[in-house]
C-alpha cells in the first residue's frame, strides 16, 4: 500500500466530505441514496481500502461472487428488476453508475448496499469459523494499523503523537461493572488507537487519509461516533471551498455535534471518537486451517477497533480538572465500588446528557496556536 500525500481541505471532493461526515456522525451508508465518485482512481482507492484489488483476478472473482449473491437476494425477496447493463457491470463500474443519475443509478446503489451487508456477514462468519484467538487477530490488526500510521509519520504528516494498544483486563472488568446493560460482546475498545494532530485544521485531512488507507468509511459502526469538538456544518461554512458542497450533501440527522453519552465523562471533555469494523486480509497459512466450505467466505475478516483523533491544544485542555483522565477513572471506580457493595439502585443517576440530535456547539474560534510538539509515542492509551 503506497503512501499518498495528505489531501488538503482545498482539494476535498464531495465524496471526501460525505465520507468524513458519516464517520463523524456515526450514520449508516445504507441510508445513502447515491455515491459521488468522480473517476476510476477514486473507485480503485475505495476498493483497496476494503483490501480488494481490482487488478487481482482473485479479488475480482470475490467481488463478482458477492454481487451475484446480492442480485439473487433482491430477486428472491423483492422481485427487484435490474437492467442487464447493471447486472453485467463489474463492481468498479457499478460504483461509477451509483455516482450518476436515473433508474440505473438507483439499481446500482441498491445492489451495492446489499453487497455491503453480505460481504460483512461473510467476513464475520469466516472469523468465527477459523481457529483464531483474539490475540492472533489483534496482532494482524496492529500490524496493519502500525504500518499505515508508520508510513504517515515517515512521510512527515502533521501527527504529534500516536498511541495504540489493547485494553487491559482490569479496565475491561471495570467497564463492564460500571455499565448496567453492557456485555462483553459489546466492548468496542479492546483495540484502540489515538492520533493527536498538530493543529485543529489537520483533523479532517487525517480522518480522510485513514478512511482511504486503513478502513473504508462505510464500515464505521453506526451510532458509535462521538464528536464533541467540531461542528461540521459550521466548519464547512467557514471554508470557501467546502461551503458550496453543503448544499449537495445527502440529508442526515440535523445535529453535527454528537456528544458522549458516557455518564462518567465531564461536560467539558472534548474528543472525536469513532468505531470501525476494520477489514483484515488473512494470509494463506491461516486460511488453510479452515474447515471445508470456508472458501466461499473469501479471505477478509472484520475486527472492531476504536479510534480517537484530537489536536494537541484540545488534548491539553482535556487533562485539566474534571475533564482529565484521572478524574474520569476516579468517578468510574467510585460508581463501581458503590454498585458492588449496595447494588445499582444505590448509584445516583447521572445528570441528563444533551440530546445527541439537537446539540450545536458555539462558534468555534480560529485554530489554536500550536503548543510545543511531543514526540510520537506508543505508550498506554487514555481511552474512555
Amino acid at each position: 500500500m503506497g503512501t499518498d500525500k495528505l489531501r488538503s481541505l482545498e482539494d476535498f471532493s464531495l465524496a471526501d466530505l460525505e465520507s468524513i461526515r458519516l464517520v463523524l456522525r456515526g450514520d449508516s451508508v445504507i441510508d445513502w441514496r447515491r455515491l459521488n465518485f468522480r473517476n476510476e482512481e477514486e473507485i480503485n482507492g475505495f476498493l483497496l481500502s476494503h483490501e480488494l484489488d481490482p487488478e487481482v483476478a482473485e479479488d475480482c472473482e470475490r467481488m463478482d461472487f458477492v454481487k451475484a449473491e446480492a442480485i439473487a437476494y433482491l430477486r428472491r425477496h423483492f422481485a427487484f428488476p435490474i437492467p442487464k447493463p447493471v447486472e453485467e457491470a463489474s463492481v468498479a463500474e457499478l460504483l461509477m453508475v451509483a455516482s450518476g443519475k436515473g433508474h440505473r443509478q438507483v439499481c446500482a446503489c441498491t445492489i451495492l448496499k446489499c453487497m455491503h451487508i453480505i460481504h460483512h456477514l461473510q467476513g464475520r462468519e469466516l472469523l468465527f469459523t477459523l481457529p483464531l484467538s483474539d490475540q492472533q487477530v489483534f496482532q494482524l490488526v496492529e500490524e496493519k494499523v502500525y504500518r499505515v500510521v508508520g508510513q504517515m509519520l515517515a512521510g512527515g504528516f502533521p501527527i504529534a503523537e500516536f498511541v495504540g494498544g489493547r485494553k487491559a483486563k482490569d479496565s475491561l472488568y471495570t467497564k463492564l461493572l460500571s455499565k448496567q446493560e453492557t456485555v462483553a460482546a459489546q466492548i468496542y475498545d479492546k483495540l484502540r488507537f489515538r492520533i493527536v494532530t498538530r493543529h485543529f485544521k489537520d483533523i479532517l485531512p487525517i480522518i480522510h487519509y485513514l478512511s482511504r488507507h486503513l478502513f473504508p468509511f462505510n464500515y464505521a459502526i453506526p451510532g458509535e461516533s462521538i464528536n464533541s469538538m467540531l461542528d461540521f456544518g459550521q466548519f464547512c461554512r467557514n471554508h470557501p471551498h467546502l461551503k458550496p458542497m453543503l448544499q449537495e450533501m445527502q440529508i442526515g440527522r440535523d445535529a453535527d455535534i454528537t456528544p458522549s453519552d458516557n455518564k462518567f465523562s465531564a461536560d467539558n471533555y472534548r474528543v472525536i471518537h469513532f468505531v470501525v469494523d476494520l477489514p483484515v486480509r488473512l494470509p494463506n497459512r491461516i486460511l488453510s486451517r479452515g474447515p471445508r466450505g470456508t472458501d466461499s467466505l473469501g479471505n477478509i475478516v472484520f475486527v472492531i477497533c476504536e479510534f480517537q483523533v484530537i489536536d494537541q491544544e484540545t488534548e491539553a485542555q482535556n487533562e485539566v480538572g474534571d475533564a482529565s483522565h484521572a478524574s474520569y477513572k476516579e468517578r468510574q471506580k467510585r460508581a463501581v465500588m458503590r454498585r458492588l457493595q449496595l447494588g445499582i439502585e444505590s448509584v445516583p443517576p447521572p445528570p441528563p446528557k444533551p440530546d445527541r440530535q439537537a446539540v450545536r456547539m458555539p462558534t468555534l474560534p480560529p485554530p489554536p496556536r500550536m503548543p510545543a510538539m511531543k514526540a510520537p509515542s506508543t505508550k498506554g492509551s487514555k481511552k474512555r
